[in-house]
């Protein structure tokens, strides 16, 4: 009797096709209800680093224009902070470069737009397009940061 079971026991060394079935059914379902949730919380995480940058990088404007006393120009933009201006007398001011690392971009791998055209009593405008790269747009695709007039 004993021999028998463990005859059979020998035999049955897998799972069956129906078994297999029904555990990915159980793993779709499973990654259906978190997928969506984890996709969310990474959404929301670029937001907040969006969000972060600007703020550290309109701080390193605000440090560099106490030494050259004025905000960069919509055509010297963020670049000021990383190279020194072609005046000669703010590039004896300017205690560059601002930023220890190179100018980062959005965590859309965008890079941030900056002009001197800011709203609500603002010097600047610094903000990032968002998920969808462009101007406009609602949640993801919203825009971040201190916008444009325009």
């Amino acid at each position: 009797m004993k021999q028998q079971t463990r005859l059979k026991y020998m035999q049955q060394q897998g799972f069956s096709l129906l078994e297999m079935l029904v555990v990915l059914v159980i793993i779709g379902l499973l990654a259906g209800l978190v997928g969506p949730q984890l996709f969310g919380n990474v959404d929301q995480s670029k937001i907040k680093t969006a969000k972060t940058q600007v703020k550290m990088l309109k701080s390193t404007l605000e440090m560099m224009r106490l030494d050259i006393d004025r905000f960069p120009t919509t055509e010297e933009g963020l670049g000021l902070l990383e190279n020194a201006p072609q005046d000669e007398q703010l590039k004896s001011r300017w205690k560059g470069p601002y930023l220890s690392e190179a100018l980062p971009l959005d965590p859309w791998n965008n890079a941030y737009q900056y002009n001197t055209n800011g709203t609500n009593n603002q010097p600047f405008a610094l903000y990032s397009f968002g998920a969808d790269g462009k101007q406009g747009g609602t949640d993801n695709n919203a825009d971040i940061g201190y916008l444009s007039a325009n």
